[in-house]
């Protein structure tokens, strides 16, 4: 994927949301809009994702930002490679019902990219493009394992 992703984020955003199929980023409804070398971009629903007092879970925002940053740290790490999420932090800033947007948006972009970590910052928005989380994920880069 990090060949199509330099050629053609769209292509490679397919890819990614294929790639997701049966986990959990499938199950919110994640769909990836564009994943390129420099920046990957998710949306997932707010209807579906929501607490029983009908607000944006935040577990849910920050599922979507693990996503997201979580395919940023694979196309980091290359062939051979799988990056595993070591730390997770996410500050929510705004509620957020179905009613008042019906997407929120990924957008995360390379903090660090090291032969061994790499960080992503991943900002979530609605559908007026204002901040509803900040997330930071950092990412192990170990061998793949065979079979």
């Amino acid at each position: 994927m990090r060949a199509l992703a330099a050629e053609d984020p769209a292509a490679a955003a397919r890819a990614a949301t294929a790639v997701c199929a049966g986990t959990l980023a499938e199950r919110t409804g994640t769909e990836f809009v564009s994943v390129a070398p420099d920046q990957v971009v998710a949306r997932m629903p707010v209807a579906g994702n929501t607490q029983p007092a009908g607000l944006l879970h935040g577990g849910a925002s920050a599922a979507l930002a693990e996503t997201v940053g979580s395919v940023g740290a694979t196309l980091a790490a290359g062939p051979g490679v799988v990056a595993v999420g070591v730390d997770l932090n996410a500050t929510h800033h705004r509620a957020l019902t179905p009613a008042r947007s019906a997407w929120v948006v990924a957008t995360g972009r390379p903090l660090h990219v090291g032969r061994r970590v790499v960080s992503y910052e991943v900002v979530v928005t609605d559908d007026q493009g204002r901040r509803v989380c900040t997330a930071r994920l950092t990412c192990q880069l170990l061998a793949a394992r065979g079979g």
